[in-house]
């Protein structure tokens, strides 16, 4: 069968709401989505994302709000789902945890998993921090018995639970990720789990008491207690569409093929706890795990916790499609933290966006529509000898291969310098525009022919150009091509088989006006 792919992000904790830092993992999983769905084909690639709705957090957040739990979340699902469809993220799949399917999916999994004989049944004392909802041990923990992540004391917490059985699996997971079996990247993140495996792991609590807590999936074996979100949460990664497919398929056909996207404060879950979930239960290990920084705004993280959230659909509304998208994928490493400014995002706007791609497509379409009559013209037959031959086989030459340099960025999570890439290119059809100046050339109408020749070169190239920025701005992409003219299938042909003489273009409409006196 055809290579496939199904890719994850974290899901999305909803006890508040979406904010730039989350968008960015998002964004960063839907650019590589399109581009896997350009390579493979739509239906050889599935993109899921969802909310995770149980908890000890969640359940608080809806009792501050005067709400039952289920009303919270099922307001605050719908919050995140509409906030990403507004930055145009692809999903195929929108898994809640409280959905039936999932719940019992996870039931399914308990079961499974104990019938293997890997949960026990225990007392234990703990450290336990409820912003994470997890146990730490003492040598986690900060100064002073507080929480590494929230910077606030853990609470001792004594009470008998489900454990699974995790060190049993320890080395089996270690040799896996070590030989890239299971591909931890970038390398920094790869490291930093061996060294979490390097020594034993304890049990983990896969449970609470009803009698603390009953905001979660009731334990299929006891109905004293509800699962662990955690333990509940990783399993949205596989429920649904395994759910659809049949569990065998879904492990035979796409889990091999699947690449998560998470951020650094949760590698230890998903490095440490999540495959040995995965082969206590008999399944075998995704492919990728794909780990991004952190937002930082003014320094310091970006998070609900901290209270400097920005909200990512105000961007969308304020500068219009995929100007958040492009800011920061071109400004932020992939793996490395990122800094967010908004006088930064606007920098970025008026320079790459509204002067360089912006204004390289108005003026070459409105040089068509005035020179050309918004038609394509048969070049000269014979080459004027002039320096115009010269740029437009050096503006071909640059962009051609462009394909072949942006696809394995993309596919190395390289996002940023696969835009540096493109607006190279696009660098060097602004400057055959500047070297060749139809428009001076325009003013003798013996120099048309030349006229039609470099407009037809810079064209294709503006095709070229956006047929590779495409997953990065789609909605900016399905503008260019609109004006173009062309349809998907030759938007996206080899360089130099798209647009011939003979084809209409349409006039300009104005893609990022420029912002003036951003402070007023």
């Amino acid at each position: 069968m055809s290579e496939r792919i199904h890719i994850t992000t974290a899901i999305f904790y909803c006890n508040g709401t979406p904010h730039v830092g989350s968008a960015y993992e998002a964004l960063a999983a839907d650019v590589f989505a399109r581009y896997q769905r350009r390579r493979l084909g739509r239906d050889n690639v599935t993109f899921l994302s969802g909310t995770d709705e149980h908890g000890d957090k969640i359940r608080r957040a809806a009792i501050a709000q005067g709400l039952a739990p289920k009303a919270y979340t099922d307001k605050m699902s719908v919050l995140f789902r509409e906030a990403f469809a507004g930055l145009n993220t692809s999903f195929d799949y929108w898994v809640r945890t409280t959905d039936p399917t999932h719940e019992a999916f996870v039931r399914q999994m308990l079961e499974r998993t104990r019938a293997k004989g890997n949960i026990e049944f225990k007392e234990y004392e703990g450290l336990y921090c409820v912003g994470c909802e997890r146990f730490y041990t003492e040598k986690e923990l900060l100064p002073g018995n507080l929480c590494p992540t929230h910077n606030q004391p853990v609470e001792l917490i004594k009470e008998s639970n489900y454990f699974l059985k995790i060190e049993q699996f320890r080395e089996e997971v270690r040799r896996k990720i070590e030989s890239d079996e299971f591909m931890i990247r970038p390398q920094r993140y790869k490291n930093e789990a061996l060294n979490m495996l390097a020594e034993p792991l304890n049990d983990l609590c896969i449970s609470r008491p009803k009698a603390r807590m009953d905001w979660g999936i009731e334990v299929p074996f006891d109905d004293k207690y509800v699962t662990y979100v955690w333990y509940d949460a990783f399993w949205a990664y596989v429920s649904e569409p395994a759910t659809r497919l049949g569990l065998d398929t879904f492990v035979r056909d796409l889990w091999p093929h699947t690449d998560h996207f998470i951020g650094k404060d949760i590698l230890k879950t998903h490095a440490v706890y999540w495959p040995p979930i995965l082969l206590a239960a008999g399944l075998p290990l995704p492919r990728h795990l794909n780990v991004h920084g952190w937002l930082n705004f003014g320094g310091s993280r970006m998070s609900k916790s901290s209270g400097n959230v920005r909200d990512p659909v105000s961007y969308e509304k304020a500068f219009g499609p995929d100007v958040l998208r492009y800011f920061v994928m071109r400004e932020v490493v992939y793996g490395l933290d990122g800094d967010f400014s908004e006088e930064r995002l606007t920098e970025r706007y008026n320079a790459d966006l509204a002067n360089d791609l912006g204004n390289f497509t108005s003026r070459v379409l409105t040089m068509v529509q005035r020179y050309l009559g918004g038609m394509l013209q048969e070049p000269p037959a014979t080459s004027s000898g002039e320096i115009d031959e010269v740029l437009n086989q050096q503006a071909r030459d640059a962009v051609k291969g462009l394909p072949s340099v942006v696809g394995p960025l993309v596919n190395e999570l390289a996002f940023n310098r696969a835009l540096e890439e493109i607006w190279r290119r696009l660098d060097v059809a602004n400057k055959h525009i500047a070297g060749t100046q139809p428009f001076t050339l325009a003013k003798d109408p013996a120099n048309l022919p030349r006229v039609a020749e470099i407009l037809l070169v810079a064209l294709e190239n503006l095709r070229a150009i956006t047929s590779e920025l495409e997953p990065f701005m789609p909605v900016t992409a399905g503008k260019i091509f609109d004006m173009l003219n062309v349809d998907e299938a030759t938007a996206r042909k080899p360089y130099g088989e798209g647009l011939r003489p003979g084809h209409r273009v349409k006039a300009p409409v104005a893609l990022f006006p420029r912002i003036e006196n951003p402070k007023a």
